[in-house]
């Protein structure tokens, strides 16, 4: 089973970037669509972004399209989400996650596609 860490959360400013990494072991990711999720206080988690195993895919969130872009270094078994012109609105916990060794177009978003999660960053924006 593939271990999952995610790190580069913190506190930042409204408007200011952070860039978020994923750093697997115990399995390559070499192969798997690769997604980032998060969740806000009080509420459900839902869908940030997805690469696809070669990076030549990605899929946004509505509210982060255009702020946010997903990435993928396959040799280091490692994802990255940058984040620029970050909103309060964009606080919560992030997780990365291990999706199939396939990308599926209509159902990228779902948390049934993914099947190893990390244990989360905190990313707070102040305003």
């Amino acid at each position: 089973q593939v271990q999952l860490v995610e790190s580069g959360g913190g506190l930042v400013q409204a408007g200011g970037s952070l860039r978020l990494s994923c750093a697997a072991s115990r399995r390559t990711i070499r192969g798997y669509t690769m997604g980032w999720f998060r969740q806000a206080p009080g509420e459900e988690r839902e869908f940030v972004a997805a690469i696809s195993w070669s990076g030549a895919t990605t899929d946004y969130a509505d509210s982060v399209k255009g702020r946010f872009t997903i990435s993928r270094d396959n040799a280091k078994n490692t994802v990255y989400l940058q984040m620029n012109a970050l909103k309060p609105e964009d606080t919560a916990v992030y997780y990365c996650a291990t999706g199939k060794p396939y990308y599926s177009r209509s159902s990228y978003y779902a948390e049934a596609e993914y099947d190893a999660w990390g244990q989360g960053t905190q990313v707070t924006v102040s305003s």
